[in-house]
């Protein structure tokens, strides 16, 4: 069983900067894939940016390229979403997700409970 409890969301204004951290209670956190994915009011889950266990491959939403960058220190049990520029379209309930998998998974098997992340204009 894995636990992830995110933290780091708030109000922030445009063009601010966020950085949001998901912290894993699990013995052997470099067997996971990390993700984080996004829940803005009214819409779908979307994927956002995922990390293979070394941080050797990442992955982004193509809309958030270069804005967002995925990171992950396996020494704290703990991955990172630095988030730059940030638009009101951005406003999200964030999540973080991990699935021991070697490769890219299609599905996740751990959700953490999200962080509000919203962006004024």
């Amino acid at each position: 069983q894995v636990q992830l409890v995110e933290s780091g969301g708030g109000l922030v204004q445009a063009g601010g900067s966020l950085r949001l951290s998901c912290a894993a209670s699990v013995r052997t956190f470099s067997a996971y894939y990390m993700g984080w994915f996004r829940q803005a009011p009214g819409k779908e889950r979307e994927f956002v940016a995922a990390i293979n266990w070394s941080g050797g491959s990442t992955y982004y939403a193509d809309s958030l390229k270069g804005r967002f960058t995925i990171s992950r220190d396996n020494a704290k049990n703990t991955v990172y979403l630095q988030m730059n520029r940030l638009k009101p379209e951005d406003t999200a309930v964030y999540y973080c997700a991990a699935a021991r998998s070697n490769l890219r998974p299609s599905k996740y098997d751990y959700w953490g409970q999200g962080t509000q992340v919203t962006v004024s204009s």
